[in-house]
């Protein structure tokens, strides 16, 4: 398991808050230190998004940080879908800084998040907002293997479809009886199988064999936005930020536009 640095080297704004469901929706539940089980805290196994601020965090899929666990880096992950962990979270420790994390461990790049918490006596103004768009992810598509059966027609004796019909028909063959009776079924079935593969197709026959067939769909996305992307003017210049939830009329900012909540 990985060795975590923890508590004294964090920082202070190192947070971690888990949402119901995809797209930031839904009940949500935030820690700043280690939950080994999150049966106590009433989340367990609900997580399907989540938000990372300040610093590195493992989640892990059962409690006391065991099972298949990812780390976090900074930023928003609309759906835990794409790392195998959608509604199977049960415990969560920040990583320290120092600690060294394999590649194989980190959860694929997140989306940058913004940390818009008003700093302390920090002056805060409201700028018009001039546009406001809603961003759905797009479809997915979702593959599988399915069994099918093919027909193919053969016509006329076919000499080299006798020699292989032969060898099936001996490998089927010794596959059934024991001893004497063992090696008849072997010739038995060569003999058969010569047969059959020499007259496939006579006639209006047509053997059916199987193969495996890949088949894809778009699975439609999901009905609610991913973010709002919100363009707004402070003090004659544009800016843009992206919003978990759309905005009012205008939006606070400080004194560079950076916006604050």
């Amino acid at each position: 398991m990985l060795a975590v640095a923890l508590a004294a080297s964090l920082p202070a704004a190192a947070q971690i808050t888990f949402y119901e469901h995809d797209g930031f929706q839904g009940r949500s539940f935030t820690t700043n230190g280690r939950i080994p089980d999150f049966s106590r805290a009433g989340f367990n196994d609900r997580a399907s998004s989540v938000e990372v601020r300040g610093q590195r965090w493992e989640v892990c899929e059962d409690s006391r940080f065991a099972g298949r666990c990812m780390v976090l880096r900074p930023g928003r992950y609309p759906s835990l879908n794409a790392m195998g962990l959608n509604d199977r979270v049960s415990s969560v420790r920040a990583v320290g800084g120092n600690t060294r994390v394999d590649d194989g461990r980190f959860a694929p790049t997140p989306y940058p998040a913004y940390d818009a918490r008003r700093r302390n006596k920090e002056r805060v103004f409201e700028a018009q907002v001039t546009s406001v768009r809603a961003v759905v992810a797009q479809a997915e598509q979702r593959c599988w293997i399915e069994r099918e059966q093919v027909d193919q027609e053969r016509r006329g004796a076919n000499v080299p479809a006798a020699i292989a019909g032969a060898l099936i028909g001996g490998i089927i063959g010794h596959q059934v009886g024991g001893g004497r009776g063992n090696d008849i079924a072997t010739a038995g079935g060569a003999i058969a199988g010569a047969a059959v593969g020499a007259n496939a197709g006579r006639g209006n026959q047509y053997p059916a064999y199987g193969q495996d067939v890949q088949r894809c769909t778009s699975a439609p996305s999901q009905a609610h936005p991913d973010y709002w992307d919100v363009t707004y003017t402070f003090k004659g210049r544009e800016h843009r930020v992206q919003m978990a939830s759309p905005p009012g009329p205008t939006v606070t900012v400080n004194r560079q536009g950076e916006p604050r909540v």
